[in-house]
């Protein structure tokens, strides 16, 4: 017993030091790029944290509550385009046709954003709940099939571009901030990551996190004792298109470009490799997956075309060593989820 509280002890040391560590070099990555010459990082880590934010919303039903959505790219790309298309016609001074009523386009964030999140959400609800009445391949193959239907559903609309997609031609307002500047973009991610971390950290530590992860260890069990798993698991998915939708929004605006594309399936399977390579049930280790998923294509994609076949064999190697992912490696086994 002695023995294993200093263990404890020690591993959870080793946690907060290494995200102190990470937390400074986010902090001060701006600084650092500005002294090495090369502004660009800046670019890099924005994209690294948006798709962090997505990574992050997936591991909250599959880490812990055991979901595998292959259709996460929706929610994605439906905040994209949500961003997307109230500027388009904010721009062009056009009504939007398809909404009932005289509605405007806007470029305000603390209208876009927010919207974003909401119609995601509702998407999400909708999928949901037809979806997580079933399970396993099945619950796998229906998320797939609507973000296809979503998909090709962009596609056939040439008002948005239809397959070419849709130029952004201004990005979001905020009072008082400049998103066309690289350093405050990165930071107004970087704000709205942490507090995504820490919102979905006091969820999982509360009641309704115990009972779904109780729900991904053993559902029949968390049945017989009288919890109705399928208003918590409906939640938690809607939460976790919510924060899709923020993270396309900010998507739209790193880009200033929204395409179907974002809503395809292969664009589920890089944020669940994500996820997979920092380690599923570890909020830190989306966010570190996300990190190490996009510079290695950032690296590798530099030396040959082809970097995809040196990817395969590294997430090979994790998956076979490394249980936990890369944020298992990094503080050690044992260690509590982050």
């Amino acid at each position: 017993m002695f023995l294993n509280r200093i263990l404890g002890s020690t591993v959870g040391i080793r946690t907060s030091t290494v995200l102190v560590i990470c937390l400074l070099l986010l902090l001060l990555l701006p600084f650092l790029a500005s002294l090495l010459g090369d502004p660009f990082l800046v670019d890099i880590a924005s994209r690294i944290l948006i798709y962090a934010l997505v990574a992050v919303s997936l591991d909250l039903i599959l880490g812990y509550g055991g979901m595998v959505s292959f259709g996460h790219g929706a929610f994605f790309g439906l905040g994209a385009y949500v961003v997307g298309i109230l500027t388009h016609h904010s721009y062009e001074g056009t009504a939007i046709t398809f909404l009932p009523g005289d509605w405007e386009g806007t470029t305000q964030a603390f209208i876009q954003w927010p919207l974003a999140m909401a119609v995601s959400g509702l998407l999400a609800l909708m999928i949901g709940a037809l979806s997580l009445r079933t399970s396993g391949v099945y619950f796998i193959m229906i998320t797939l099939a609507f973000a296809q239907m979503l998909y090709f559903f962009m596609i056939s609309i040439p008002t948005y571009g239809g397959e070419d997609g849709l130029n952004i031609w201004e990005r979001s307002k905020i009072p008082l901030l400049d998103l066309y500047d690289s350093e405050t973009f990165y930071y107004t991610c970087l704000v709205l990551l942490l507090l995504c971390l820490w919102g979905c950290k006091r969820l999982v530590k509360s009641r309704f996190g115990m009972v779904l992860q109780g729900c991904r260890q053993n559902e029949i069990r968390m049945k017989a004792l009288g919890y109705p798993i399928y208003r918590y698991k409906l939640t938690a998915f809607v939460i976790s298109g919510m924060i899709a939708g923020l993270a396309g929004a900010l998507s739209a605006n790193h880009t200033e470009f929204v395409g179907p594309g974002l809503m395809h399936w292969t664009r589920s399977g890089e944020i669940m490799v994500m996820v997979i390579l920092g380690g599923m049930g570890s909020l830190f280790g989306a966010v570190l997956g996300s990190a190490s998923l996009l510079m290695m294509e950032e690296v590798l994609s530099g030396l040959t075309e082809h970097w995809m076949v040196f990817l395969g064999p590294i997430l090979v190697l994790v998956v076979l060593f490394a249980r936990k992912g890369l944020y298992g490696l990094l503080i050690g086994k044992g260690a509590d989820n982050g």
